[in-house]
């Protein structure tokens, strides 16, 4: 096979990849959105969408599948096409969250709220930023863009812990809102998901472009070994 194939096999893959990116994308937004304003028809489009998602995830497999056995890709490439792979398998994981998010807000329906929604909001806006920059990042090779995305998931785990220390405040003072509460704290652990995910794709970049493993703060214990 071609070259000039194998290029056009591998841009049209990088175009599902987004195309999936984008509905994922949609799908944690539309959750959010279908929970502040009590919209069931949001949070329906959400669970519409998974199926599309579930079948695109599917088919990038199969299309990287393809490329590595007709075309037998070396270096680079061929990291390139496993990191495909990975983020593929990222982005449904993302997308099941969303899911999560919905089955928790239809619960919530016609309920009054226990507290204003500001955190989870903007929690949804940082991990959704974090998820644009992480693949720009990839179609572009930008460490030091990869790294911000890692540094931005603090904000996210941050707003997580307040979300989590208020509404336990709310339980403690009044017992009849204890479901609400639980089911607004596991929408606050489902976006901080969210972001995690973000933050291996990030990760998973700066390792492609600099061959630098940062997961689990890897740079630092090493040093800690070196100086031991």
């Amino acid at each position: 096979m071609s070259y000039r194939a194998f290029e056009e096999r591998m841009r049209e893959l990088r175009e599902r990849l987004l195309y999936m990116a984008r509905l994922v994308r949609e799908m944690v937004e539309a959750s959010v959105q279908g929970l502040r304003q009590q919209d069931p028809r949001l949070l329906q489009r959400v669970l519409q969408t998974e199926d599309t998602v579930n079948q695109l995830e599917i088919e990038i497999d199969e299309r990287c599948a393809t490329i590595l056995a007709l075309h037998q890709p070396e270096a680079r490439d061929l990291r390139t096409i496993l990191m495909i792979l990975k983020i593929n398998n990222d982005l449904e994981r993302i997308g099941d969250h969303a899911v999560n998010i919905v089955g928790h807000a239809q619960a919530l329906l016609g309920q009054p709220s226990v507290k204003p929604l500001v955190d989870i909001p903007r929690m949804q806006e940082l991990a959704c930023q974090m998820l644009d920059l992480a693949l720009e990042a990839f179609i572009y090779g930008k460490e030091d863009q990869a790294r911000r995305v890692c540094q931005m998931d603090d904000l996210v785990d941050h707003l997580r812990d307040q979300v989590i220390r208020e509404l336990l405040t709310y339980m403690m003072q009044n017992p009849h809102v204890i479901d609400q509460a639980l089911r607004l704290i596991l929408i606050s652990r489902d976006l901080e998901r969210v972001a995690d995910l973000s933050t291996n794709i990030a990760e998973d970049v700066v390792y492609m472009v600099a061959g630098i493993t940062i997961k689990h703060h890897a740079q630092e214990k090493l040093a800690q070994t070196s100086t031991t």
